[in-house]
């Protein structure tokens, strides 16, 4: 296990039954990166997710997290994790403010409350009792209360779920101050834009496999993300090919037809272009 990683995860298995959630994946996530780990519903991600929290037990292989082994760790390295479940906080009677307060105690170093309701967009809701607030603002809560203690690694599941488009802006800025701070990063997320902001790398798991693995703008590798030239035939038959250089090809089609072809466009692939072709090479090969 490398010193120089924040977690290691070598032959992860996880089975129930004769289902294999987790199929045998290995990872290394380096101190101070944020890492997303990306894939649809179902693919291992969750599962994965919880081993590494020490929530759930694995069946086979090798963990490290912050030098411990999840299915060991006690409170102290508990206290060194943040953690940003998918499910909600519970709609209580305190406010907002006395919950960011109270679990701040918890902690050696925490972050100011203020601060960080401000980061995901609370100021105005800090005398707001919980059982008041929107989803989306309790989602809000949910990610104020995964960074309060200023972790050194911070899970973040769905993160922005239910932020609206200023408020994810204000998060991925949070997200960013806690990077410069060293603090290392697991993101999942659905929105590949985010993946796109705030991932210095990326792994796709898809049906318990690790598919990909890499910078993100690198994931499919050269050939993934050579432009497409479309356009349609004068008989109407549509036409695609992939090139280096598509002004080219679009020049000699202009030149071969007298003028530009009907329905010509040059498409450059898109993370999610990518994403949704790597994940649905996995389903055809099932």
């Amino acid at each position: 296990m490398s010193s120089d990683s924040a977690v290691t995860v070598r032959g992860l298995r996880k089975s129930y039954g004769s289902f294999d959630a987790v199929r045998g994946i290995d990872f290394d996530i380096r101190r101070g990166e944020t890492f997303a780990l990306l894939g649809p519903n179902g693919a291992g991600k969750s599962t994965t997710i919880e081993i590494l929290e020490g929530y759930r037990d694995r069946s086979a292989g090798e963990v490290s997290v912050l030098g411990v082994d999840p299915a060991a760790g006690g409170t102290r390295w508990k206290a060194r994790l943040g953690i940003v479940l998918q499910t909600g906080a519970e709609a209580t009677n305190v406010t907002v403010r006395e919950q960011l307060a109270h679990f701040a105690r918890f902690y050696p170093s925490p972050r100011d409350v203020d601060e960080v309701m401000a980061a995901v967009g609370l100021t105005e809701k800090a005398k707001a009792r919980l059982r008041s607030l929107s989803g989306g603002q309790r989602r809000r809560l949910d990610v104020a209360l995964g960074v309060i203690g200023r972790p050194e690694l911070l899970f973040l599941d769905e993160p922005t779920t239910g932020f609206d488009p200023e408020a994810r802006h204000r998060f991925w800025e949070l997200i960013r101050s806690l990077k410069r701070e060293g603090t290392t990063i697991l993101l999942t997320t659905h929105y590949l834009d985010e993946a796109a902001q705030l991932s210095d790398r990326a792994a796709v798991i898809a049906e318990g496999r690790l598919v990909d693995m890499g910078a993100i703008d690198q994931l499919g590798g050269a050939e993934a993300r050579v432009p497409i030239v479309r356009w349609r035939e004068a008989d109407g038959t549509p036409r695609s090919e992939r090139t280096d250089t598509p002004a080219a090809l679009v020049a000699q089609l202009t030149a071969a037809a007298g003028g530009e072809p009907s329905d010509l466009e040059v498409i450059r692939p898109s993370l999610e272009d990518v994403y949704l072709d790597l994940v649905q090479r996995v389903g055809a090969e099932s």
